[in-house]
């Protein structure tokens, strides 16, 4: 099964080349050229990962796209694709997982996408066993 991808960047050259990038390399990619349009889309579909901009209608606009993603309940990864590195820690504590630096060699990009793609998935089967022995505990008291 293909792993599924959101892009949101407001430059139509960029989601052009990343979404073929992606789809050689076996992922289902969907674009969106607004933040707004981003978090739109992360109502109506399921993502494994969110890849955004962070300057597109404001020089913060990617915050947005971050947020909407981790109000999501299937809890995708988040990635900041910038060429403006200068953000310091606050992307982190904004919620993304990552910081990709644009421009990024294609083979340096695919490793750091599937590096965060296994860790966050790792984090999350970790995070759902505890949920499941609580379940699985509560049910044994009600018998």
């Amino acid at each position: 099964m293909k792993r599924r991808i959101l892009l949101v960047d407001d430059e139509l050259a960029i989601l052009l080349t990343l979404k073929a990038i992606l789809e050689m390399h076996h992922f289902e990619v969907e674009t969106a050229s607004s933040a707004k349009e981003g978090a739109n889309k992360l109502t109506k579909a399921t993502y494994d990962m969110v890849i955004t901009d962070m300057r597109m209608e404001t020089e913060t606009a990617g915050y947005e796209v971050i947020r909407a993603a981790k109000s999501q309940p299937y809890e995708p990864a988040v990635a900041i694709l910038t060429a403006y590195p200068s953000l310091g820690n606050d992307w982190k504590s904004k919620g993304a997982h990552s910081l990709l630096v644009k421009p990024v060699n294609t083979d340096e990009l695919l490793r750091q996408l599937e590096h965060l793609l296994s860790t966050h998935q790792s984090k999350a089967k970790h995070a759902a066993i505890p949920t499941a022995a609580k379940a699985a505990k509560a049910e044994k008291k009600t018998i």
